[in-house]
C-alpha cells in the first residue's frame, strides 16, 4: 500500500467518519459526492460516477470515425404497416 496515514475516527451524529488530507482529495479529483465500498476487509473511497459519464466524448469520437451508422437496415414488417401509430 502507498501512502498511508493515521486517523481517528471521528464521530458525526450517530455515525463515525474520518478526515481526509486535501492534498487527497485533490489528487484524487474528489468531489462533493463519494462512492463508499467494501474489498477483501478494506474500505474503498472513490469520487462517485455521474450516470453515463463520459458518453458524449465516446459518441463524438465514433461519429468522427462514422462509426454511429445503422448496422443494418430493417425491412418494414406487417406490423410497422398496419398496427403502429404516431
Amino acid at each position: 500500500m502507498g501512502n498511508v496515514v493515521k486517523s481517528k475516527l471521528v464521530r458525526i451524529g450517530n455515525s463515525r467518519g474520518v478526515r481526509i488530507p486535501k492534498v487527497w482529495i485533490e489528487q484524487l479529483d474528489l468531489g462533493g459526492e463519494v462512492e463508499l465500498g467494501m474489498e477483501a476487509n478494506q474500505l474503498v473511497i472513490r469520487s462517485a460516477r455521474r450516470p453515463r459519464q463520459g458518453w458524449e466524448e465516446r459518441f463524438r469520437a465514433m461519429h468522427e470515425r462514422r462509426d454511429d451508422q445503422p448496422v443494418a437496415e430493417f425491412p418494414a414488417s406487417t406490423w410497422d404497416d398496419q398496427e403502429w401509430e404516431w
